[in-house]
C-alpha cells in the first residue's frame, strides 16, 4: 500500500533516512520524540517537500506517477496544517464535494453533529481539539484507501480520543485499506496498531509487531552485582538507576526462565521509547546516556 526505501531529506543539522512499509489491511504506527523526523516523513510521502534520495511508492506506483484519482484515495491529517480559519463547516462541504468524487456528505454531517462541531461557526473560533476532529472526519468520509494521520488525537480529551479511535477501527473493517499514524500518546498506538516503527534523529531504530513489543519485550531491574553476571546477548539497552540498572530485552521469557531472582517486568511502549531513544551502543548492548 505504501513503501519508503531509504528516503532522504537533509536540513541544517538534520538528515532523514527512512525505510518503512505499510501493508494493506494494517495500521502502522510511527513513534518518536519531537523533532525525530515523523512530520518530515509524512510531508515527504505527501509530496509537500522534495527529497534528496530514495524512493516512495503508493498503491504500487512511484510517487511521481500518482494521479488525481490516486490522491482522492488518500485521507490526510497533518499536525501543523488544516482548513482556512475564515471558513465554516457549511462553507467547507461544497468544497469537499468538489475535491472528492466519493465524499459522503450525510456521514460527514452526522459525524460533525456527534462531535458537536457547529456548522456555521468560523473554524478559526474552534478549539485545537475541535479543529483536529474536523480534520479527521474529513479524512474518513471520502472512502480513502490509505490514511496518513500525523498526531490525529492531539488536543482531544479522553472521551473524544476513544471515539476517534473507534472510528479508525470501524474504517479498517473494510478490506483494501491501511493507515499510517503517528501519536505521542502510546496507549493510542498500543490499542490500534498492528506494527510500530520507532524513529530517532531521522533514522528508524526499531521495527516490531505491536503484539511482540507488548508480549515478548521486557524490562529487567537488576543490581550492579546482578548486572555484572547477566548474559547480555539479548539485552538491547540499559539505563543506570539508583538500585543498579534497568535493561531492555526482546527475550523476556529467556531471563524469566534463567534468572528467577531478577525482576522482569512487561514494560510499556513509553518505557521502551525512553530507553531505546536515549541509549548508545557499547559492544552487544547499549548503555543509556545519563
Amino acid at each position: 500500500m505504501l513503501r519508503l526505501n531509504k528516503v532522504m531529506k537533509r536540513y541544517n543539522g538534520f538528515q532523514l533516512n527512512c525505510t518503512l512499509d505499510v501493508q494493506e489491511g494494517c495500521v502502522t504506527g510511527l513513534i518518536g520524540k519531537n523533532g525525530a523526523g515523523k512530520s518530515t516523513t509524512f510531508k515527504a510521502i505527501l509530496g509537500l517537500i522534495s527529497t534528496d534520495g530514495g524512493s516512495i511508492e503508493i498503491f504500487g506506483k512511484p510517487i511521481s506517477e500518482i494521479g488525481v484519482q490516486d490522491k482522492e484515495d488518500i485521507g490526510v491529517v497533518m499536525a501543523d496544517s488544516g482548513f482556512s480559519g475564515f471558513l465554516t463547516i457549511q462553507d467547507l462541504i461544497p468544497m469537499l464535494k468538489n475535491l472528492y468524487r466519493n465524499f459522503q456528505e450525510e456521514v460527514f454531517r452526522r459525524k460533525c453533529r456527534e462531535f458537536q462541531l457547529p456548522l456555521n461557526k468560523k473554524i478559526k473560533e474552534f478549539s485545537t481539539g475541535m479543529k483536529r476532529k474536523l480534520q479527521v472526519i474529513a479524512a474518513l468520509t471520502h472512502e480513502a484507501k490509505l490514511l496518513i494521520l500525523d498526531e490525529p488525537t492531539a488536543g482531544l480529551d479522553v472521551i473524544a480520543r476513544d471515539e476517534l479511535l473507534d472510528m479508525l477501527r470501524t474504517y479498517m473493517e473494510q478490506e483494501g485499506r491501511a493507515i499510517l499514524i503517528s501519536s505521542h500518546i502510546s496507549s493510542d498506538l498500543e490499542g490500534l496498531c498492528d506494527d510500530i516503527y520507532m524513529i530517532d534523529n531521522g533514522k528508524i531504530i526499531l521495527y516490531e509487531e505491536t503484539d511482540v513489543l507488548l508480549d515478548v519485550y521486557g524490562i529487567l531491574k537488576v543490581t550492579k552485582e546482578q548486572y555484572e553476571k547477566l548474559d547480555l546477548e539479548h539485552i538491547l539497552r540499559c539505563k543506570k538507576e539508583e538500585f543498579g540498572y534497568s535493561c531492555l530485552t526482546d527475550q523476556r521469557q529467556f531471563y524469566q526462565e534463567n534468572y528467577p531472582d531478577i525482576t522482569v517486568e512487561k514494560g510499556t511502549i513509553d518505557e521502551l521509547i525512553m530507553i531505546m531513544i536515549r541509549g548508545e551502543r557499547k559492544g552487544k548492548h547499549y548503555l543509556l546516556r545519563i
